[in-house]
């Protein structure tokens, strides 16, 4: 080996580590699109039964058919941000107005009830709020300026919102526009397959998603009677929430239900703890497990088995594997990526002993 030859080699690693970087730093910087594409793409496999269904069933027109689906996601949309939008500017105008003296006297209130109620002495319980300077740390003020920085990020969601509608439509009007352009990449002899795959990965998770959205809506129906029976303020969105944050795998429905428990307290703020808030609090949270029972034994078993056909433990190991990996996000795409890359491995390699094993149910 000549040192020519080891110079070539040291140019040419170096220009491929020059080109990851520069590709890493162009992906960065058009990472809003990027995200903009997979929400897009998320839509159009939610919204493609609906366009087969118009497309097969009643005969339409396929522009028809995808015009229809776009009308009722936008409509699904437009229900949700009317839900939010109208409480956010609501609240902005009351915390605006708001004695933050008055809500941090109720709020120590609330806090001395607890301590009492669970067998702290009075004279105990007023040097412990004071020791504690739990609430005069708090900087409640922030608050009116919180809710206002989030209209203003739903004002900038509108463009976002905008680029996932057209770039959804387009998906589903030609839906073979994204494998299209993958084809390009792939060898003549292999495309067979890879149309085959892609397919068989769409038909897999649309029918991931249509479960997860009836997951979600199943939730949201169990909270909202809870919520609504126990006189729970703005029970519709606090249940629209908890319900949206189950989609984060195990973490989600802690953060749902404490969410939902504070809620209900805060809700009560200045009503006596044991014989109020306790028992209120006490009847949502059984509520809300009742909720987590038929999502846990009913609702997932039955999205992953008739959707992604994985076994409950391969889910759960591939769940943990994403959260390790890439935090949240990594836990909310670790099934349906699990799934795809299973399809591909079952037409690539089908022969070998392990994909054979974990694609066995495709």
């Amino acid at each position: 080996m000549t040192s020519k030859t080891i110079a070539d080699g040291i140019l040419r690693a170096l220009g491929i580590i020059v080109a990851i970087v520069i590709l890493l730093a162009f992906l960065y910087k058009i990472s809003a699109v990027l995200i903009y594409i997979a929400i897009a793409a998320v839509a159009s496999l939610i919204g493609r039964p609906i366009v087969l269904f118009f497309r097969q069933k009643l005969k339409f027109n396929n522009t028809i058919a995808v015009i229809i689906t776009m009308i009722f996601l936008v409509g699904v949309v437009a229900g949700v941000i009317a839900l939010f939008v109208p409480l956010l500017i609501q609240q902005g105008q009351n915390l605006s107005l708001l004695n933050i003296d008055a809500l941090q006297t109720n709020l120590e209130d609330l806090y001395g009830q607890l301590l009492q109620y669970i067998g702290v002495k009075s004279e105990d319980l007023e040097q412990s709020i004071k020791d504690s300077h739990l609430f005069s740390n708090l900087n409640f003020g922030i608050l009116p300026d919180f809710l206002n920085s989030i209209i203003g990020i739903l004002g900038s969601f509108s463009v976002g919102l905008f680029s996932v509608l057209f770039i959804a439509f387009f998906f589903l009007k030609d839906s073979k526009l994204f494998e299209e352009s993958i084809l390009t990449l792939i060898p003549s002899n292999k495309e067979n397959r890879f149309q085959h795959s892609m397919e068989t990965i769409k038909n897999l998770l649309s029918r991931y998603f249509v479960g997860l959205v009836f997951q979600i809506l199943i939730l949201f129906i169990i909270y909202s009677i809870v919520l609504f029976i126990f006189g729970i303020e703005n029970a519709i969105v606090i249940a629209f929430l908890c319900a949206l944050l189950n989609l984060i795998p195990y973490i989600g429905p802690i953060i749902g239900g404490i969410l939902m428990a504070v809620l209900t307290m805060t809700s009560n703020v200045g009503a006596d703890f044991s014989s109020v808030i306790l028992p209120k609090t006490s009847y949502v949270m059984i509520g809300f497990i009742i909720g987590q029972l038929v999502d846990n034994f009913f609702s997932q078993p039955f999205i992953f088995s008739n959707s992604v056909k994985s076994h409950p433990l391969e889910i759960f190991l591939i769940i943990i594997i994403g959260g390790l990996l890439l935090g949240v996000a990594g836990m909310i795409i670790a099934v349906p990526g699990y799934t795809a890359i299973k399809v591909i491995l079952k037409e690539f390699f089908s022969e070998n002993k392990i994909v054979k094993s974990l694609t066995k149910n495709l």
